[in-house]
């Protein structure tokens, strides 16, 4: 019996930590839903390679498509890993995207697990007005 729907979300730099955690979530009777684009994670550089307007379109979509997933599911869980970028480490990075997929679940008031702590940085304040629950990689946490 299916317990709660939950949306996972990240970078796509995370996109190979999610088969893991999708396991390990379902084992727990809970239904995963994945990132758009995660079958293909290639998209969007096809959609730049089109022009700007055919990327504006392609963002534009899923932001809608995003937006429709979170207001069917119980919760999203955001996997806010450490990233390299330019030869530094992001802790638990957190990019706009997702940034605002955690917004359209704040406003649908669905459930916000963090992997993670709370990036520091500008947008601390508002993520953290989001209320979410930080497991710190406890996937049992979920419920």
């Amino acid at each position: 019996m299916i317990i709660i729907k939950i949306l996972i979300i990240c970078s796509k730099k995370f996109y190979s930590k999610i088969e893991e955690v999708k396991k390990i979530l379902e084992e727990k009777n809970i239904e995963v839903f994945l990132p758009n684009c995660y079958d293909d994670p290639t998209t969007e550089q096809r959609m730049w390679d089109l022009g700007k307007e055919e990327h504006q379109k392609f963002k534009a979509k899923m932001y809608k498509q995003s937006e429709d997933t979170i207001s069917n599911m119980d919760a999203v869980l955001v996997l806010n890993l450490d990233k390299e970028k330019d030869g530094e480490i992001i802790n638990n990075y957190i990019g706009g995207a997702t940034f605002l997929e955690m917004y359209d679940a704040f406003r649908l008031g669905k459930k916000i697990y963090l992997y993670n702590d709370i990036p520091k940085g500008m947008l601390l304040d508002e993520i953290e007005g989001f209320g979410p629950i930080i497991i710190n990689g406890d996937l049992n946490l979920i419920k």
